[in-house]
């Protein structure tokens, strides 16, 4: 009970609004960015296009060496995230452990706002659950790629006994492989709101700011981005 009140008192009015605007940010924006994606083209949308083709394309011919090796770059990628996240959790720790001396150094930065070290704690174990619930997405995603590499060491050759529909086959072999994607997604959007979530430390108007900002930043590449305007030129040709 007594540690409970030290953490209420240990955030200011400033932080709860800031730390609620967060979480409402972030979980707005997934949901926002998921809805969309079914009825306006975006990077999520036009991938999993993008994808059903190639399974597509796949199914075609019996040599399949490229397309392991380009599932095994993207299995590289997201692993090179998970072991990231778990450099980034010792980190964190290790401040944890030594929070009066990070207090004392971030005091000497401009716009500092002065914080208990109760309030620090909570935000460094907040933050470690950001990181956590991104190691979690990136190994998740790690585990359906495999699944994708089973997917396409079954799919049949031109010249096997074994028949499918082809168009049901790149449907769902693609819906692995966004599913996989989709997974690595939400770990490396965990990355943004996490840089967002270090301003806190400093000022927590700054925090709210800073969120903001990575939402208009997430909102542009995902859905007005150049690239995702070449992806959509790209399948239409």
């Amino acid at each position: 009970m007594v540690l409970h009140q030290e953490i209420l008192l240990g955030l200011s009015l400033a932080d709860w609004l800031a730390v609620s605007w967060f979480m409402l940010c972030w979980a707005g924006y997934t949901s926002y960015a998921e809805r969309k994606a079914k009825q306006r083209d975006c990077l999520s949308s036009i991938l999993h296009r993008q994808r059903k083709r190639w399974m597509s394309e796949m199914l075609a011919r019996d040599n399949r060496v490229a397309d392991a090796a380009l599932l095994a770059n993207l299995e590289r990628n997201v692993a090179f995230f998970a072991s990231s996240t778990l450099i980034i959790l010792a980190g964190v720790f290790t401040v944890l452990s030594a929070t009066d001396k990070a207090i004392s150094i971030a005091a000497e930065l401009p716009f500092a706002v002065d914080a208990p070290a109760a309030a620090w704690e909570v935000k460094l174990i907040l933050l470690t659950g950001i990181f956590v619930y991104a190691f979690f997405k990136f190994t998740w995603s790690l585990r359906q790629y495999g699944f994708a590499s089973v997917v396409i060491g079954m799919a049949p050759g031109n010249g096997s006994r074994e028949r499918v529909n082809p168009d049901s086959f790149a449907e769902e072999s693609a819906q692995v492989i966004s599913r996989a994607a989709l997974a690595f997604n939400l770990g490396l959007r965990s990355y943004y709101f996490g840089l967002a979530f270090l301003i806190w430390f400093l000022n927590p108007w700054f925090f709210a700011l800073a969120t903001t900002w990575v939402v208009g930043v997430l909102y542009r590449r995902e859905f007005k981005s150049n690239v995702l305007q070449a992806l959509v030129r790209t399948y239409n040709a």
